[in-house]
């Protein structure tokens, strides 16, 4: 973190179309990359102001309607436009974004490249070890196995045994599958995928894997023309946060200025209001408590 002088550039407008950019664009459950290098972009809002804190979010590029680009180039989603409202009403921080491949948002965390990790995040045992987490819930998330819409052989874990499981490296959804091979001697064939790959719902459709895990809300993102279905009950339900560094005393704070903003929004609608805009629903309340 540091301070300088707070650039912010005007908001970017939902563009129409987001069905076409989740056909056009991979998501793997919480997978996305942008490729290359990384690139950064400063959060939009008020006049400029100098002596704030510059705050570095790291988040991807291709995962529709969560953060992505638009068809103008810009990086806009559920995640990036709720940060925009959260720095609005923080104003001695200044938020910058840099995307990234999905797989080095951690990394970019512990090497302090980074301030904030933003892609819909939930916090799991593993995770906790090494990274802090805010406190006000802005999402949640409810994963279940998702097949090809014809698949009727597949509803559990111990269905996928000998299966081909699709996700990503470092995602709490891979930490599942992981898991489980762990208690049962590697009974899952898990197939990582890059953020750079295209094909998700293909790949499913074609029988080249047998299935992946998702979040409730993510399917229709990525599977709009309904080729695909969650199946079985619920593997995991949780509460989706934002990561920063843990032990530091700055995280600390900006963490707690967070959930101050977050609570805001809840409680003025607007987070809701941003759920049903970007992902088609309100996922921002946890029905299950």
């Amino acid at each position: 973190m540091k301070t300088r002088t707070k650039i912010r550039t005007s908001l970017p407008n939902k563009q129409q179309g987001w069905i076409a950019a989740a056909l056009g664009l991979m998501i793997v459950v919480s997978g996305c990359g942008a490729g290359g290098e990384p690139t950064a972009q400063a959060s939009g809002g008020a006049e400029p102001q100098a002596g704030v804190q510059t705050i570095v979010v790291g988040t991807c590029t291709a995962f529709p309607q969560v953060c992505f680009l638009d068809e103008n180039g810009k990086l806009t989603g559920f995640d990036v436009e709720l940060l925009r409202k959260i720095d609005e009403r923080l104003p001695e921080y200044a938020f910058e974004f840099q995307t990234m491949d999905f797989g080095n948002l951690l990394l970019s965390l512990e090497t302090n490249k980074i301030d904030l990790v933003a892609h819909v995040m939930e916090k799991n045992p593993e995770r906790e070890q090494k990274y802090a987490f805010s406190s006000e819930p802005y999402a949640h998330w409810r994963n279940r196995i998702v097949v090809a819409k014809t698949n009727e052989t597949i509803k559990t874990l111990d269905d996928l045994q000998g299966k081909k499981v699709l996700t990503s490296a470092t995602s709490a959804e891979a930490q599942i599958v992981e898991n489980y091979n762990k208690e049962h001697d590697a009974k899952i064939d898990i197939v990582y995928q890059s953020g750079q790959a295209n094909d998700t719902v293909s790949q499913l459709v074609s029988g080249r894997v047998d299935a992946t895990i998702a979040a409730d809300f993510v399917v229709p993102v990525i599977d709009p023309t309904g080729k695909l279905k969650q199946v079985g009950e619920e593997l995991t339900s949780d509460d989706v946060l934002y990561v920063l560094r843990k032990g530091d005393a700055d995280s600390a704070k900006l963490s707690a200025a967070i959930d101050g903003a977050v609570k805001q929004l809840k409680e003025d609608g607007t987070l809701s209001d941003l759920s049903v805009e970007w992902l088609g629903s309100d996922v921002t309340a946890d029905h299950a408590k």
